[in-house]
């Protein structure tokens, strides 16, 4: 079978026959297949021919990052077409595009007209186009406020669909795909995992549609694992078990039966050493000598990718011409990305040129857009990176390395799932380019046993559990459209199907009990709901603070600034051992303004046996946002909080969003819509506009 050109130069693999076949014949499709095996190439082909039908198609992402990026490839590959399809009919009629949102981007409009817009809630562009990229949130609260935006799309493509089983987010997927129109196909891309036809039988049950599941286990490049332990590398897990497990110690001997047992600091505080630790010198080294270059280097924890960064650099060497490249790619970037002042940009520059970079979480997306455009220049070596970077950012690699195989959960250090493993490990080896992929593991026989090992290796990776908890944003607009009807929606969900007896009157019950509340708490009475419960249902997460603040009129009484700090408050998460700064009036009174409202509705939640509890307002922020309100310089921020300077973009972003439901609620009143305008207005300036960065790229 072929494609054309035009899409991808290369032979289908049968798998992607397969899936490319089923969607031919009008099916929905999942597909399960490892990292790296060209899933997305089913997406690529599921909007070509879409659009060539002059029907329109939905992508969705599990992450913002992701979704920039699948705007940026789409939007090189189709930008504007002769119109074709009438712009009248669109996913919001409501927000339709600007000409100065849309020249940004493309060609200006007459005969031409956008094809490809996104929607993140940072972000709106193009929202008329036939091939919009959504975030799933953003997806499942169109299907639930207004399923009818929806009618003219005949595709919706869900990228990462095992994230179903997501602790936080899982929930919003189950939505996405429960209350999805009978009309629209899907396309499932998820990792390998071992329940894929579990998850499409319930898919065809709750939808009575066709849907055919396609599973590969193969890689097209082969991936080759090799363990660095003792301080030298080991090609197998036989030779790892026969040379890297006996006599690894030095120290009194009655305590080596019990040393595994103990955490890292008592092992240290007893003496209990490898004799032969491992070193990232000679790591480095065999990666150099054996060509398998370039790398990404897996860790956990921000600071311990900055500092092994430095560490790797010092092992690092660019010859000169190719240092002076990879320099001069990187600062045409930084002037791209305005960064050319930016004292993070600087210090970077400096470990830029022993061609070794970090990327986290914590970073500017300015700066992490340098550095993953460096990387895809193919001059960067090593990049330093968290585990957020092999969820779906096409990079790449020769080889991986994964530093340690256990990562800390609160007081504890639990060993890494076997999907986050192949996740991680399946960035080696580039299709078209290597013939092979390298996964170099860092075993340290202290911390975790070879059994342990091996199962990471060679285990089955673990089945998607339903995560179902229905936010009540999600019971109101459902109340909404269905009633007390909506129960009967619950034997409708992956949670119930993958359960039984006791576990599902759990599940029922729960949901009711958040009923009971609503109704006590004055959102829901007989006649559906009240104008507590209208206002509740455009804030997804926050919903019951906020709308208790509104209701007893405190929120129109505040001037922006305070507005801005109470919705930063309730949308901020503070990282463990992250300090709050000493506290303003200001943040007290508005913590206190908070606290009463909060009380009672933990006193329902807790009466009612409701888990987890309402958040609780977090004003760690408050000084940064007051001086950026002011007019702060962004680099200054830091100056004023202990959170990194790319948290502080991801929460002002958020607020800016939650702000515009504020303001574009239909039970606002007009005060409080001015308010959360002038606030938008205030914040969503320089780094923190999502929308002016993205028009950078």
């Amino acid at each position: 079978m072929s494609l054309p050109s035009s899409l991808h130069p290369f032979a289908y693999d049968t798998f992607q026959q397969q899936a490319i076949q089923a969607i031919d014949r009008g099916s929905s499709v999942l597909v399960a297949a490892p990292t790296g095996a060209g899933k997305t190439v089913l997406a690529d082909y599921v909007i070509e021919q879409t659009l060539k039908r002059q029907q329109r198609v939905i992508y969705t992402s599990p992450i913002k990052a992701l979704s920039n990026q699948k705007f940026r490839d789409f939007f090189a590959r189709y930008g504007s077409r002769t119109d074709a399809i009438s712009p009248s009919v669109g996913l919001a009629s409501s927000e339709a595009d600007t000409p100065e949102k849309s020249d940004a981007l493309g060609p200006a409009r007459g005969s031409q007209r956008q094809m490809v817009g996104i929607m993140t809630g940072d972000v709106t562009l193009n929202p008329q186009a036939p091939l919009i990229i959504m975030t799933t949130e953003i997806y499942r609260n169109t299907l639930l406020e207004d399923p009818e935006r929806l009618s003219s799309y005949a595709w919706i493509i869900f990228d990462e669909i095992h994230y179903l089983d997501d602790p936080e987010r899982g929930t919003v997927w189950e939505e996405a795909i429960l209350f999805s129109p009978r009309h629209i196909r899907l396309l499932c891309l998820s990792a390998t995992i071992p329940n894929a036809s579990e998850i499409a039988t319930w898919i065809r049950e709750i939808h009575q549609r066709p849907i055919e599941v396609i599973q590969e286990t193969q890689r097209p490049v082969p991936l080759h694992i090799r363990f660095q332990c003792q301080n030298r590398i080991m090609d197998s897990l036989q030779q790892l078990q026969q040379e890297g497990y006996p006599s690894i110690l030095s120290g009194s001997r009655p305590l080596l039966r019990h040393a595994k047992r103990l955490p890292y600091s008592q092992q240290r505080r007893l003496g209990l050493e490898l004799r032969h630790p491992n070193r990232v010198q000679s790591l480095v080294h065999t990666l150099e000598k054996e060509q398998h270059l370039p790398c990404i280097w897996f860790t956990f924890g921000r600071r311990n990718a900055e500092n092994l960064a430095w560490e790797i650099s010092r092992y690092c060497t660019l010859e000169g011409p190719q240092r002076e490249r990879l320099l001069a790619t990187y600062r045409k970037l930084c002037r791209q990305f305005q960064l050319n002042q930016h004292p993070i940009a600087e210090a970077l520059g400096q470990l830029i040129g022993s061609g070794v970079a970090y990327h986290h979480a914590g970073m500017m997306p300015t700066v992490k857009e340098v550095i993953e455009r460096c990387f895809t220049s193919r001059q960067l070596k090593v990049i330093v990176t968290t585990e957020t970077f092999a969820l779906g950012i096409n990079m790449p690699a020769r080889s991986v390395v994964l530093d340690t195989l256990k990562k800390r959960l609160g007081s504890t250090f639990e060993l890494l799932r076997r999907r986050q493993f192949l996740q991680m490990a399946g960035r080696a080896g580039r299709r078209g380019m290597d013939d092979f992929g390298v996964a170099y593991v860092r075993v340290n026989p202290l911390h975790v046993t070879c059994p342990e090992v091996q199962q990471l290796i060679q285990g089955s990776p673990e089945p998607v559990y339903s995560r179902f908890n229905m936010t009540y944003a999600t019971l109101l607009n459902l109340h909404r459209r269905h009633g007390a009807g909506l129960l009967e929606i619950f034997p409708k969900t992956l949670y119930y199907f993958q359960t039984s007896g006791m576990r599902q009157q759990e599940g029922l019950s729960l949901i009711q009990r958040k009923l009971q509340l609503l109704t006590t708490m004055g959102y829901i009475n007989p006649d559906g709901l009240t104008p507590k419960g209208a206002f509740a249902c455009w804030l997804y997460g926050y919903e019951l603070l906020l709308t208790e603040l509104h209701i007893d009129g405190e929120l129109s009484h505040l001037d922006p600034l305070a507005l801005a700090i109470v919705v930063l408050a309730v949308v901020y998460e503070p990282r463990p051992n992250v300090k709050r700064l000493k506290r303003h009036r200001l943040y007290q009174r508005l913590d206190h303004l908070c606290n009463e409202p909060l009380g009672q509705i933990h006193k329902e939640e807790n009466r009612l046996h409701i888990r987890p509890k309402t958040k609780v307002p977090a004003f760690h922020l408050s000084a940064a946002l007051e001086v950026w309100f002011q007019g702060g310089v962004f680099h200054h921020l830091s100056r004023h909080t202990e959170v990194d300077e790319g948290e502080i973009i991801r929460y002002f972003r958020m607020t800016v969003q939650l702000l515009r439901q504020l303001a574009d609620s239909p039970q606002s009143d007009t005060r409080l819509r001015a308010m959360a305008l002038k606030a938008i207005h205030r914040i969503n300036r320089d780094v923190i506009d999502a929308e002016a960065q993205l028009q950078l790229g």
